[in-house]
């Protein structure tokens, strides 16, 4: 198949912004690698007119993709995490292009420093566990209980991406066989809200008490990220905070963070006037004392 996609790659090869090139074939009883198809082309590119750009080629009943992805983008998904298959085809895909080793050093990069961009993959991670938490809690509380269970299951779950990430590790497709192994605790607590004979509501309530009970204990790894961030300025507006390079990674998630941690007192809340005489404009300041002794920085 490769000899089929060489005029394809070779073109892309040929634009100065394209960094490297991959492909990765399907494995047998492994489509889910490929996302079905039998080939995929991955190019990484320093610039484009849009972050993913996606072709589909067919050749004799055999279905090919082309990915054409910024660097940028990619590195926002390494940052998160969220497209697991992308590290996999990273680290096992043949390359067939490499401009200035650059594939190469990413692959080195990523094998030698397993913590990678941990903080900031601990706190995105952080951040929706406490908005899943929350809103489950809101959920249980109207007695929506399979509603709450919903944000239970995910809350359950950034918890394990939480574990696997603090080990250094990437978290995989099956996170669930990675935490039954490296932490057991939290595979327990899946167990107990998938199998346990207590009543759903009882469930819930005896989990969200245990996930809390996480939460603070998490909190000084998973604010670190933002914290540190955040002592590079003086006072932040919201928008300075959606906006910065690497807080944007955290989306929607961010205020409710930054509400958590105001009532944790790592942040504080100032007011400034503003044109109208009846309300004021609201800022954020980190209570720099405070984390400085709790990070030693």
């Amino acid at each position: 198949m490769e000899h089929i996609l060489r005029p394809i790659y070779q073109e892309r090869a040929s634009q100065p912004d394209t960094l490297g090139v991959i492909i990765v074939k399907k494995v047998e009883d492994a489509e889910n690698i490929t996302d079905t198809f039998d080939t995929v082309l991955f190019i990484i590119v320093r610039e484009a007119e849009v972050p993913v750009f996606t072709k589909h080629y067919l050749h004799e009943n055999q279905k090919m993709v082309m990915h054409v992805v910024k660097e940028e983008t990619l590195n926002k998904w390494l940052f998160i995490g969220s497209k697991k298959r992308v590290v996999d085809w990273i680290f096992h895909g043949k390359i067939l292009f490499d401009r200035n080793e650059y594939l190469v050093k990413l692959r080195s990069k990523l094998q030698e420093h397993p913590f990678f961009g941990r903080k900031i993959k601990t706190g995105i991670q952080f951040a929706k566990l406490i908005r899943r938490t929350l809103e489950g809690k809101e959920l249980f509380n109207r007695e929506n209980y399979l509603d709450a269970y919903s944000n239970v299951i995910e809350s359950l779950h950034h918890l394990a991406s939480l574990s696997v990430i603090d080990k250094g590790l990437y978290p995989e497709v099956t996170v669930w066989s990675q935490v039954k192994k490296i932490e057991p605790q939290i595979y327990k607590l899946y167990e107990e809200l998938v199998f346990s004979k207590e009543s759903l509501e009882k469930k819930l309530e005896l989990l969200f008490l245990a996930i809390e009970f996480m939460i603070n204990s998490r909190t000084h790894e998973g604010a670190q990220h933002i914290l540190e961030t955040m002592l590079k300025k003086d006072v932040w507006t919201v928008q300075e905070l959606h906006t910065n390079n690497e807080l944007k990674f955290y989306s929607g998630d961010l205020e409710v963070f930054v509400e958590y941690l105001i009532d944790k007192g790592f942040i504080r809340v100032e007011q400034v006037e503003s044109k109208n005489e009846l309300i004021q404009h609201r800022l954020y300041r980190v209570d720099k004392e405070l984390v400085e002794s709790k990070y030693d920085l």
